[in-house]
C-alpha cells in the first residue's frame, strides 16, 4: 500500500509544492503522478529560487532567451516561469482530463510586490493566464484585503484562482463570498462556470511556529505548574483545530439554495488546500499536517521531504472531522490564555507577504546574474573597490534599500524616497529612452543628410549642451552627415571662434532650450539668425536653417513657429535639463550627426534593464554606485574624482553637471572633480571618491597602478569599462540612476537648482541697469596692481589682508590660497573664451595647487559652470576657495535687438555670479587680469606659483 496514493479514496488530492524545469524535463513529476497520484502542483517565489538560483540548469534556456532579443529581468523570469508551467501544465492534463477538470492544476503566483494593489493584481493575473494559455492553470493571488476584490474579479472573469496566503477562519468566509459572487457574475454574464476553478490555500504549520512562540514565552513566566501544563497542552493543537473548523465554514458555504443554484449550472465547490504543510517544529511529527487533516473534497499540498515521508509512514483515517468540538475548545482556550489567534492570523499575512517579497528578491537576483553573465560585456563592467568601512555601508544600505524596496519605489514615482517635496514631478528620464521614436529620429537624420549640410551646431547651456558636446568629441563625424558643434558661452571671442569655423550658409542650427527663456542661448539664436539671414536670403530660408528643442508651449516654440523653424522637437516637461542626454535634448544633436539613434538607445537600454525596479539592489550597478557616491559623501569622502580615458575625455564634464546640480544643496552634496590628471596617491586627501571610466583597449599599465596604489592607500576607487564608445548612452543612464540614489542617501532633492536661480536674479538686475543707463554699475576694486585689478566683499578683504595680502597681486593669491585646508577644494572658475590655450593654462595653475596644496581642484568656465558645477559651489558644502578670473574683451560682439552685448551678458554673469558667492559667505576673489587675455594669465600663473613657493 502507498499511503500517498491512498489519500484519493479518502477523498482527499495531493499536489506536490515544487517546480522545477529538470524535474518535468526527466519524467520525475509525471513519475509521481504515477506512482502516488499527485494531482497538481504549486509553485511560488521561493520554489523558483531555489530551482534557478541554486542550479545551472536555467543557464541555457536564459542564453537562449536572450538570443532574441534583451529583456528586462522580470521578463526574462515570466518567459522562464511560464515555460515550466505550461510544462507541467502538459504533463498533468491527462489528469485534468479524466477527472473532467476536477483537478490536474498548476499553480504559478502573481508578483508578490502586488499584493496591495488589486489593479495590479487583476492586470497581472489577466497577463499570466493568456500567456501560459492553459486550462489547468491557477493563479495565485494572497488573500489580502486589496487581493479579495481580485480573486471576484477574475473569477467574474472566468479566470481560475488559489487564493494563497489565507490564515484566519473569518477571511476564508471573505474569500468564499469573493469566489461565489465572482462565480455569480459570471454566469449572469453568459459565462460558463465549469471550466472555472478555484482552492483557497489555507496555511497551518505557520500558525503553529508563531502560537507555540507565544506559548512558550507564557509557560516561561508562568509560576503555577499546572498553568504550564495548561498552556503546554495547546502547543502543536491550534494549527489543526483551526483547519478543522474552517472546513466547517466549507460545509456550511458550499450548501443550500445559492450554492444549489450554481451547482445546477455545473459551477464547482472552492476546495480547501491545506498549505505549509512540512512540519518545522522537530519535535512534533513530520507528517502531522497530513495525518491530521485527511478529508473529502480537501487538498494537500506538500513539499517533496513531507510527500516522501509520508509515503514511507504516513497513517491514514478520516481525520478531518474527528472532535471538532474539541478544536473549538482549543481555540477558546487560546482565547483565554491571553494570546489572540487574530492578530496572529492578521501578522501572518504580512509576513508572508514580506516572505514571499524576499524570495522575489532573491529570485530576481538570481535570474540578474544570469542575465548579466550571458549578456557579458554588452553590458558596461562596473568593479567597486571600496575597503573595509565604506563597503560594510554600502553592503548594509544595499540591504535596507532591498527590504524597504526602494528602488521598486523609486521607479514607481514614490517622492518618499527622497524629501516627499515634488521629486515624482521630475522622473521621465526613467523610460525617457524606451519612448524614443526611433522611426522618427531616422527619417530625420535622413533630410538631413539629404541637405548635404557641412556643420550643425548645438546652441544651448548646461543640461543642454553637455549631453551634445559628449556626444561631438566622442564619436567621429559621420560620412554625409555636418560635423557637431557645441556653442555654450557668451565669451564674444568664443562666439566669434565658432562663427569662424563653420560655413555659415552651409549650417543647421540646433537651438536648445526647455524654458525658452535661458538668456545664453537666446542671445546666440538671435547672433546666429542674424549671420544666416544675411549669408541666405530671405527670412523664411533662414529660418529653415534652424531646429528648435524645446518643452511644449515654451516661448522658444512660439519664436520657432513664428520665424518658420524646419523643425520643432518636444522635449519632456518631467525631466531636468542635466538629466535630458537620452531624450530630444540629446537625440536630435544625435540624430543631426548621424549616429545611429537606434544602436545608441538598444545600448542605453541593456543598462536601464540592469538598473530597473525588479533588479534588487545587490545586483543593481546604477543603486550600487549611488550608494557608495552618497555613503561616501556622508562620510566627508564628497570630493567625487572622475578619470575619463582619451576616447570619452569628455564625459566627465557631462557627469559633473549632473552629479554637482543634483546633490549640492542646503549645504549638503558631492563635488565632482573632473578634468584633474591622475597623480600620486600621496597628493590626495581623504575626501577623495575615484571613478575611472574607460572602453576596451585603452590599457595603461602606468595608470592602472596609480589607481592599484590609490587603492591600497584606503581611497574609494570605481571602474567602469565600456565595451566601446557604442556603449555610451550606457553610462549616461548608469550615472544618471547612482545620482538619484546617492540624492536619497544625502537626503535632498536631487532634481531641483534653488541657488542657480539666485545668479540668474542677480545677472538680470545687472543687464537691467545696462538696458537703462548704458552701463554696468561701477564698482571700486579692493587692490589695483598692474597685473590685475582684485575684487571681493569687505569681509573677505578683512580675511585675507590678515592673511598678509597687501598691495601686490602674489601677496593676495598667496593669503587666498592659504584658506584652503584639508577636505577643502580650490576652484579657479575663468570667464574667459574657453579654447586649447586657456584650458591649458586653467589645468597648469590646478596641477600645482593639487600638488603643493593636497586640495582637490576645478577649472571651469563661465557662464557654462553657472547651469554646472555653480549650484554645488553656492548651495553645497562651505569648503570652496573660489578664484574667479576676468578679463576685458579683446573686441566685443553685439546682440541682434539687444543693448547688452556679448561681453556686457557675460560681465553681468560673471559679477552675479561672484556676488552671490560672497553674499553665501564663500572664500572667493575675483582677479581682472590686464594687458591682454594671455598676458594676463600668464601673469596670475606666476603669482600662483609664487605663493605655492
Amino acid at each position: 500500500m502507498n499511503p500517498v496514493k491512498e489519500l484519493e479514496k479518502h477523498g482527499q488530492a495531493v499536489w506536490l509544492d515544487f517546480l522545477a524545469r529538470g524535474f518535468i524535463a526527466k519524467g520525475d513529476l509525471k513519475q509521481l503522478i504515477e506512482t502516488d497520484g499527485v494531482k497538481g502542483v504549486t509553485s511560488n517565489p521561493a520554489i523558483f529560487e531555489k530551482a534557478i538560483g541554486s542550479s545551472d540548469e536555467y543557464d541555457a534556456p536564459v542564453g537562449k532567451a536572450l538570443k532574441r532579443g534583451d529583456r528586462t529581468v522580470a521578463e526574462l523570469f515570466e518567459k522562464l516561469a511560464v515555460e515550466d508551467i505550461q510544462n507541467a501544465a502538459d504533463v498533468l492534463h491527462p489528469v485534468y482530463n479524466r477527472l473532467k477538470g476536477q483537478d490536474g492544476f498548476v499553480s504559478l503566483e502573481v508578483s508578490p510586490y502586488l499584493a496591495n494593489d488589486t489593479k495590479g493584481t487583476v492586470a497581472e493575473a489577466r497577463h499570466l493566464w493568456k500567456d501560459v494559455d492553459r486550462k489547468n492553470l491557477m493563479i495565485k493571488v494572497p488573500a489580502t484585503p486589496e487581493g479579495l476584490p481580485a480573486i471576484e474579479q477574475l473569477i467574474g472573469e472566468g479566470i481560475s484562482v488559489n487564493i494563497t496566503l489565507l490564515f484566519a477562519q473569518q477571511v476564508y468566509r471573505e474569500v468564499a463570498e469573493a469566489y461565489l459572487a465572482g462565480l455569480e457574475k459570471y454566469v449572469a454574464g453568459g459565462g460558463d462556470p465549469s471550466h472555472v476553478a478555484s482552492v483557497a490555500s489555507f496555511f497551518v504549520s505557520r500558525i503553529d511556529t508563531m502560537v507555540d512562540k507565544q506559548l512558550d514565552e507564557k509557560i516561561a513566566r508562568a509560576n503555577d505548574p499546572s498553568e504550564k501544563e495548561r498552556l503546554a497542552a495547546l502547543k502543536g493543537k491550534v494549527a489543526i483545530a483551526n483547519a478543522k473548523l474552517a472546513y466547517q465554514d466549507y460545509k456550511r458555504l458550499y450548501a443550500g439554495p445559492r450554492w444549489e443554484k450554481l451547482a445546477a449550472k455545473g459551477a464547482k465547490p472552492q476546495r480547501l488546500l491545506w498549505a505549509s504543510t512540512g512540519t518545522k517544529n522537530k519535535d512534533y511529527s513530520d507528517v502531522l499536517y497530513v495525518e491530521e487533516l485527511i478529508g473529502p473534497n480537501t487538498i494537500n499540498t506538500v513539499p517533496p521531504a513531507t510527500l516522501d515521508a509520508f509515503r514511507d509512514h504516513g497513517k491514514l483515517r478520516d481525520s478531518l472531522e474527528e472532535n471538532v468540538e474539541e478544536a473549538k475548545a482549543v481555540l477558546e482556550e487560546l482565547a483565554r490564555s491571553g494570546i489572540s489567534l487574530d492578530a496572529i492570523t492578521e501578522e501572518l499575512v504580512k509576513d508572508g507577504v514580506k516572505q514571499f517579497a524576499d524570495a522575489a528578491d532573491k529570485l530576481y537576483g538570481a535570474v540578474a546574474s544570469k542575465r548579466a553573465t550571458v549578456l557579458g560585456n554588452a553590458v558596461n563592467r562596473q568593479q567597486l573597490g571600496l575597503g573595509d568601512g565604506l563597503g560594510k555601508a554600502v553592503t548594509k544600505a544595499t540591504e535596507e534599500w532591498r527590504a524597504s524596496a526602494r528602488i521598486r519605489r523609486l521607479w514607481q514615482r514614490d517622492k518618499s524616497v527622497w524629501t516627499g517635496t515634488d521629486e515624482d514631478k521630475w522622473l521621465g528620464w526613467l523610460d525617457s529612452a524606451a519612448q524614443a521614436d526611433v522611426a522618427d529620429y531616422a527619417d530625420y537624420a535622413n533630410k538631413v543628410k539629404g541637405q548635404n549640410f557641412s556643420d550643425a551646431v548645438v546652441l544651448g547651456m548646461g543640461g543642454s549642451s553637455l549631453g551634445p558636446e559628449v556626444l561631438s568629441e566622442t564619436y567621429a563625424r559621420k560620412a554625409g552627415f555636418p560635423k557637431l558643434h557645441v556653442l555654450d558661452s557668451t565669451d564674444p571671442a568664443q562666439v566669434r571662434a565658432m562663427e569662424q569655423q563653420i560655413d555659415i550658409a552651409n549650417t543647421v542650427f540646433i537651438v536648445s532650450s526647455k524654458s525658452g527663456g535661458t538668456t545664453e542661448p537666446n542671445a546666440m539664436k538671435d547672433y546666429f539668425y542674424d549671420r544666416v539671414a544675411k549669408a541666405v536670403g530671405p527670412s523664411v530660408r533662414t529660418g529653415h536653417r534652424f531646429i528648435a528643442v524645446t518643452d511644449p508651449g515654451s516661448s522658444l516654440e512660439k519664436a520657432a513657429k513664428k520665424l518658420n523653424y524646419a523643425r520643432i522637437f518636444h522635449g519632456e516637461p518631467s525631466i531636468g535639463g542635466r538629466y535630458s542626454v537620452l531624450s530630444p535634448f540629446g537625440l536630435v544633436p544625435a540624430a543631426t550627426a548621424g549616429i545611429d539613434v537606434g544602436s545608441f538607445i538598444g545600448h542605453a537600454l541593456t543598462m536601464i534593464r540592469s538598473c530597473g525596479p525588479d533588479v534588487p539592489p545587490h545586483e543593481n550597478p546604477g543603486v550600487q554606485l549611488g550608494l557608495a557616491m552618497g555613503l561616501a559623501g556622508l562620510e566627508g569622502r564628497d570630493k567625487v574624482t572622475i578619470f575619463s580615458s582619451k576616447k570619452i575625455a569628455d564625459f566627465g564634464a557631462w557627469a559633473e553637471q549632473l552629479i554637482a546640480e543634483s546633490t549640492g544643496k542646503e549645504g549638503k552634496g558631492l563635488i565632482p572633480i573632473e578634468g584633474e590628471p591622475l597623480n600620486d596617491h600621496s597628493v590626495y586627501g581623504n575626501d577623495r571618491f575615484f571613478i575611472d571610466i574607460r572602453t576596451e583597449g585603452e590599457a595603461d599599465a602606468v595608470h592602472d597602478g596609480m589607481l592599484s596604489a590609490l587603492e591600497k592607500a584606503g581611497h574609494p576607487v570605481v571602474r567602469i569599462l565600456m565595451k566601446s564608445i557604442e556603449h555610451l548612452g550606457q553610462e549616461f543612464f548608469r550615472f544618471e540612476m547612482a545620482t538619484a540614489v546617492a540624492g536619497a542617501v544625502l537626503g535632498i532633492n536631487p532634481f531641483d537648482q534653488p541657488d542657480v536661480e539666485a545668479a540668474k536674479i542677480k545677472t538680470r538686475e545687472l543687464t537691467a541697469a545696462f538696458e537703462k543707463t548704458g552701463a554696468l554699475p561701477p564698482e571700486q576694486p579692493v587692490v589695483s596692481t598692474a597685473e590685475a585689478d582684485l575684487y571681493t566683499d569687505e569681509s573677505n578683504a578683512a580675511a585675507l589682508r590678515a592673511a598678509g595680502a597687501n598691495g601686490d597681486l602674489g601677496s593676495w593669491i598667496k593669503a587666498h590660497l592659504s584658506r584652503s585646508q584639508a577636505g577643502d577644494y580650490v576652484a579657479l572658475l575663468g570667464y574667459i573664451e574657453r579654447d586649447k590655450a586657456t584650458i591649458g593654462a586653467l589645468q597648469k595653475m590646478r596641477v600645482a595647487v593639487l600638488e603643493k596644496r593636497h586640495v582637490a581642484t576645478a577649472a571651469e568656465f563661465g557662464p557654462r559652470f553657472l547651469h554646472s558645477t555653480g549650484q554645488a559651489y553656492k548651495g553645497g558644502p562651505d569648503s570652496g576657495v573660489f578664484l574667479q578670473i576676468t578679463a576685458d574683451d579683446a573686441k566685443d560682439l553685439p546682440v541682434p535687438g539687444q543693448k547688452a552685448s556679448f561681453g556686457v551678458i557675460k560681465a553681468a554673469q560673471a559679477r552675479g555670479d561672484f556676488d552671490v558667492l560672497t553674499e553665501r559667505g564663500r572664500r572667493a576673489l575675483r582677479v581682472h587680469l590686464k594687458g591682454g587675455l594671455k598676458k594676463g594669465l600668464a601673469a596670475l600663473n606666476a603669482a600662483i606659483s609664487e605663493a605655492l613657493n
